[in-house]
């Protein structure tokens, strides 16, 4: 049986080994699949994230996004690794400065910046995901720390999480873990899943 380790592996692998062409067709088809309109039209700040190591890129989504007046933010790491993540508002062309990963990220002070509570959608980047809405990232429990909020909220239904993935990271059943918060729905190249209304 494969470990999370095995899957994080082959599943990274096969994302970075796509060729040009089908990441973008792939970019494509994921921002012509999010309904702007429907339960996503009252969602206004919304977060995404610069694609890296070959995830799935929504870049093409965030300017559309934009263009429909929607507030689109960006994760920022916080200086101490074991701090939540923090999101910062973008501006078509404003300054961005490498983070320790060499990922783009807005250069602005933290003054500037939200706490993930404060948003209605935050669309995630992950190496896996399974028909029960449950997550694989990286491994290093940058979204678990700042979703971890998220486990004690009773009825309280802000920000949806949407997980971006290209079809082939779908795996048969993930274990789902007392830290993981899981997906509301799952946007890939290929359809919107959503798990929970």
């Amino acid at each position: 049986m494969d470990t999370l380790n095995d899957h994080r592996r082959r599943l990274r692998s096969l994302r970075r080994n796509l060729p040009r062409q089908q990441r973008h067709a792939a970019a494509l088809q994921v921002a012509r699949q999010f309904p702007l309109a429907s339960v996503f039209a009252r969602h206004q700040r919304i977060a995404l994230y610069l694609a890296s190591d070959g995830e799935i890129d929504p870049e093409l989504l965030l300017e559309r996004l934009v263009a429909a007046g929607r507030q689109c933010y960006l994760p920022v790491l916080n200086r101490y690794r074991c701090r939540p993540l923090r999101f910062a508002k973008y501006l078509p062309g404003m300054p961005m400065r490498a983070n320790r990963y060499g990922i783009p990220e807005p250069a602005v002070s933290p003054a500037q910046m939200l706490s993930a509570q404060s948003l209605d959608l935050i669309m995630l980047p992950l190496v896996g995901f399974d028909d029960a809405g449950n997550r694989l990232g990286m491994g290093g429990g940058f979204y678990d720390r700042s979703l971890a909020f998220m486990l004690h909220r009773g009825h309280f239904c802000r920000p949806r999480l949407i997980g971006l993935a290209y079809q082939f990271q779908c795996l048969d059943r993930l274990q789902d873990r007392p830290w993981d918060v899981p997906l509301d729905g799952i946007l890939t190249e290929q359809s919107l899943r959503r798990f929970r209304q």
